[in-house]
């Protein structure tokens, strides 16, 4: 059974206030450089300034400058005065019967606060030995992928580094994980035995990362930031249906691992699954795996297979699919199809993906079979999708005056 929770909020919304940018989002260099243009630092102060400040957002979780005790009092009200610590407003809360936790997260336009908020989807999952957060890029998203809920949503707009960055810090806090942070009383959050509810981040929520490449970037390389939330880069994971451009400076610049939405071994079958497949079929795709930056036995990429009844699950395309990855040092996560309203596909029966498995890992291939998580929520894998809808052009300039 899962539950929806009733939030205080009071303290959960805290929607962006117009005049005023937020600090969420940038770069240590990038606050140094605010604070000298806003007049509240010398170029000499700057780089103390944003040292501690970047300790109070990311260490402790602070979202209000009177809290950092270490900032002179008028400093404090001049960096009130000026800027923001804004998280994202928390729409709604769910709780599947297995753990898993599905927040709905709204943000307001940065660029033009009087357009409509927009809202995105954001899931931890608690395992025995993690707590992994997965992360939107993007409200909606352009690819339509035939299987996948988000696919039907339309592409909105790219999230922002802070709105990236916000729903990590807003997990964090509602998950108790910053100093003195209270733990959830409800049970199933926090994996037995480890001082962080969140130790792993995979950006395989809404959208597509790699067409929202410096955004993710930027919140990524924070994310990982050893004086900051210092999560490993070992425990960061980017899934991308195959912008190939991007994957060579994903491992170059970022560092992270790299997981690929698979999912067919033919370009006639991808093409109809994911059908970004059409601008850079599996060849081109395979190619800049094999030159991943850092590729190796320890650092391996991970090959994410929907199985799909009928479809793309039989004994011929496990073969096929263990002679397209020869030479990569490789995992393949095999994802029992997730249904929501409206799809066509089924899912391949628990034998077929037994089989299917045995075939690939006989060929020396780890293949686990993901246990699908928060299903009753509309929270696994392919099921997410918000309320925000595309605005026409007519509406944002009525809204602009």
């Amino acid at each position: 059974m899962s539950i929806a929770l009733n939030l205080d909020h009071s303290t959960a919304v805290r929607p962006a206030v117009a005049s005023r940018p937020s600090l969420i989002g940038l770069s240590k260099a990038q606050i140094a450089s605010a604070l000298v243009d806003a007049g509240i630092t010398t170029d000499r102060e700057s780089r103390m300034r944003a040292n501690q400040l970047w300790n109070w957002l990311y260490v402790n979780g602070t979202t209000d400058f009177d809290r950092m005790t270490n900032v002179a009092k008028p400093v404090r009200q001049k960096l009130a005065d000026t800027f923001i610590l804004d998280r994202p407003e928390i729409v709604s809360e769910q709780v599947s019967s297995d753990g898993t936790r599905k927040w709905l997260f709204r943000f307001r336009d940065p660029a033009n606060p009087l357009y409509p908020p927009v809202e995105v989807e954001t899931v931890y999952i608690p395992e025995q030995d993690r707590g992994t957060l997965c992360v939107s890029s993007q409200v909606g998203c352009t690819l339509t992928c035939s299987f996948c809920h988000t696919g039907t949503q339309k592409l909105v707009r790219n999230l922002t580094a802070g709105e990236i960055l916000g729903q990590v810090l807003m997990a964090r806090e509602r998950l108790g994980d910053f100093p003195g942070g209270q733990r959830p009383d409800d049970g199933g959050l926090v994996p037995s035995g480890d001082t962080r509810a969140i130790t792993n981040i995979v950006m395989m929520g809404m959208g597509e990362p790699l067409y929202n490449y410096e955004n993710v970037k930027q919140a990524l390389l924070i994310a990982s930031a050893g004086d900051g939330m210092s999560l490993s880069k070992r425990r960061i994971t980017l899934s991308t249906s195959g912008v190939v451009p991007f994957i060579e400076p994903t491992g170059r610049e970022i560092d992270v691992m790299l997981a690929i939405s698979l999912h067919a071994t033919n370009n006639d079958l991808r093409d109809v699954l994911v059908p970004i497949n059409k601008k850079w079929p599996i060849e081109e795709l395979l190619d800049a795996c094999r030159n991943y930056p850092g590729l190796s036995n320890a650092r391996r990429i991970t090959f994410e297979y929907v199985m799909l009844d009928g479809i793309n699950d039989s004994d011929a395309e496990a073969r096929e699919l263990v002679r397209l990855l020869a030479g990569i040092p490789a995992k393949i996560n095999l994802i029992p199809f997730n249904p929501w309203p409206g799809s066509n596909y089924g899912t391949s029966p628990s034998s077929r993906i037994e089989r299917f498995a045995d075939i690939v890992n006989k060929a020396g291939y780890a293949s686990p079979v993901r246990t699908p998580r928060g299903r009753d929520i509309f929270a696994a894998c392919g099921q997410l999708k918000s309320e925000s809808e595309r605005l026409s052009k007519k509406d944002r300039e009525a809204l602009a005056g």
